[in-house]
């Protein structure tokens, strides 16, 4: 029995996905959701949690608090004494110093918990999601807060088949995976290859970043960690392509024109 947190979000749903395609027994925790398979918890309820993780062989561990905080990680942690293996989604460059700050420092914590406990550990430090693009389907011109920033953004579906793989394998106990796509693009580039699969005119406007979430109605401590993750993005952070995705997959890592032609009718609005 897997237990899937997150299950409804850009990974959480994909690991949902490909576990029934494989017949897994699986468990995925809600707040709200109700439904087969489904179990209700919160992470600041360890009642919920206790009930929610009992039973269960692995945990695939996402957790999106609306400000930067480990709290429910380690919640989820303690809940979870007992459970023989745990997979976190984390995040690109965390750990690392910059601009006088560490680069998610919340996942950071977690992820040392998850290496002291004595639970099997997998972590995973995706870059910028393709889905991200979504968010824009609705926008003209697109805001561009990165600029002339490089990364290898990723396709969900990987991340979501590499967790899975970790889940139900013991061949990736113990390691952490830095996972891209196969190119390194500039958000222009991605807007210009969805111009081109949509068959639709694409334009973007270079914002600032803090003013730009500021509008949005953002936490102080929320815009605080995206803004120093875009500067060190434009400052060739991200910039980087790993092997991670084809080698645990033993396929290529799909690119950005695959993930957009896929999801061309979640764009039908920019039509």
């Amino acid at each position: 029995m897997i237990l899937v947190t997150g299950a409804t979000g850009t990974i959480g749903s994909q690991v949902v996905r490909l576990l029934s395609q494989q017949g897994v027994p699986y468990r995925a925790m809600s707040r709200t959701r109700t439904g087969p398979n489904y179990v209700n918890a919160d992470f600041t309820d360890p009642a919920s949690l206790s009930a929610a993780t009992a039973g269960v062989d692995a945990i695939f561990l996402v957790t999106t608090p609306p400000t930067p905080t480990p709290d429910h990680d380690l919640a989820l942690l303690e809940a979870a004494k007992g459970v023989p293996k745990v997979v976190k989604l984390s995040a690109n460059g965390t750990g690392e110093r910059f601009g006088g700050e560490v680069m998610g420092a919340w996942h950071l914590v977690a992820e040392q918990a998850l290496e002291a406990s004595d639970l099997a550990w997998t972590i995973l430090r995706p870059t910028s999601f393709a889905s991200n693009f979504l968010a824009y389907s609705l926008t003209d011109p697109i805001p561009d807060m990165l600029g002339p920033a490089q990364q290898a953004v990723v396709d969900p579906r990987d991340v979501a088949a590499v967790a899975v793989e970790a889940l139900l394998t013991n061949a990736h106990a113990g390691h952490r995976y830095d996972l891209t796509g196969p190119d390194l693009l500039t958000f222009a580039d991605q807007a210009k290859t969805l111009e081109r699969v949509l068959n639709h005119p694409i334009t973007t406007v270079d914002v600032d970043a803090g003013q730009t979430l500021q509008a949005t109605g953002m936490p102080p401590e929320a815009i605080q960690a995206v803004t120093t993750g875009v500067a060190w993005a434009r400052a060739g952070g991200a910039a980087y392509v790993t092997s991670h995705v084809p080698t645990i997959l033993n396929r290529p890592a799909k690119t950005f024109e695959q993930w957009a032609t896929d999801h061309q009718d979640a764009f039908t609005t920019m039509r």
